[in-house]
């Protein structure tokens, strides 16, 4: 049944709604991008895949091979295809990037920040560039360590790692919204469009529950990545910054990662 239909008819149950809606997303990134074409293709990011699955001496045509990865579908670059392949994926999706931003404080009303990034490029573009933001505003402390080192970032680098991934790739693709960084003073947030899909809870992916929103992405992550996509990213980053909230916020649409800062 279609979601207008369900409308029409009456049928809005909370329960109905949102497995429609969660049917709807699961797609999204199998979607094509209008507008792109083959050209959009960074033949280089390809290769590099190729090499990562062990295919480098596929002997097909280009465009075909492009079809075969999903990358390309029809004319036009399917969502995952220009999140992960393309030249320059914001030129057509300019909302599918990360906004980091390091307040003064624990209100994210104020005006003072210490410095703010909008990141952009493929999704392991982003996840490098959004670690190396992180890793500029947190404090390192040295714990043993030579006085010349950097010391040890006050955060878990993993708990950040597993926790930004999931974002970016269990996100809600269907939202035009972009993940967002936020540091403050005594914690950390990072916010994934798309609350938990299918009544998944926050005690269940705590116990390495999951369910895949989309395939494609977690495919694409789990070759290019440090992605394992097995449903143990939380529970490692739980273990590595026990002071870690997840919220699921529903009313909101959105997944947050709560890590308190030392």
């Amino acid at each position: 049944m279609e979601l207008l239909d369900m409308i029409d008819s009456g049928e809005t149950s909370r329960v109905q709604f949102k497995r429609t809606l969660d049917n709807r997303d699961k797609f999204a990134a199998e979607m094509i991008v209008p507008s792109t074409t083959v050209g959009d293709i960074d033949k280089d990011k390809v290769d590099e895949y190729l090499r990562k699955i062990d295919d480098s001496d596929i002997d097909i045509p280009e465009e075909q091979l492009y079809r075969n990865l999903n990358v390309l579908k029809e004319d036009g670059l399917t969502l995952g295809g220009l999140l992960f392949f393309a030249k320059n994926p914001q030129h057509y999706r300019p909302v599918f990037c990360i906004k980091a931003v390091s307040f003064f404080g624990n209100d994210i009303s104020g005006s003072d920040y210490r410095g703010s990034m909008d990141i952009t490029g493929t999704i392991p573009e982003m996840f490098t560039r959004a670690m190396g933001f992180l890793n500029t505003y947190l404090q390192h402390k040295q714990k043993g360590q030579n006085f010349n080192s950097t010391g040890i970032l006050e955060i878990s680098p993993v708990a950040l790692e597993e926790l930004l991934q999931n974002a970016l790739t269990h996100r809600d693709y269907s939202k035009n919204a972009p993940v967002r960084i936020f540091i403050f003073d005594n914690r950390v947030e990072i916010i994934s469009p798309g609350a938990l899909p299918n009544n998944l809870t926050v005690d269940n992916i705590k116990m390495g529950n999951s369910v895949v929103r989309n395939n494609l992405i977690v495919s694409f992550a789990s070759k290019l990545m440090k992605y394992r996509g097995i449903g143990s990213g939380v529970i490692r980053a739980l273990k590595e910054h026990p002071e870690t909230e997840l919220i699921n916020d529903s009313e909101g649409e959105q997944f947050i990662s709560v890590l308190k800062r030392a």
